[in-house]
């Protein structure tokens, strides 16, 4: 397990979790959102293949519909 911190809050996942295994394990649904890793905004396409590193920021940011 490695400690990462998510929207501020730290947490422990399995090393080797990817962008799109943290969305699963989270609950969230990946055309919601938009993820920032370590200050940088990661593209959707890349989620998969982003392995997340003991100490990563994670900033989730959810899409709100509105009219």
């Amino acid at each position: 397990m490695i400690e990462i911190v998510v929207n501020g809050e730290a947490r422990q996942v399995p090393q080797g979790t990817t962008i799109t295994g943290l969305l699963a394990q989270l609950g969230i649904r990946p055309d919601r959102v938009a993820v920032e890793l370590d200050r940088v905004i990661i593209k959707s396409s890349f989620w998969s293949e982003t392995t997340l590193a003991p100490g990563a920021k994670i900033e989730i940011v959810h899409f709100v519909g509105g009219g």
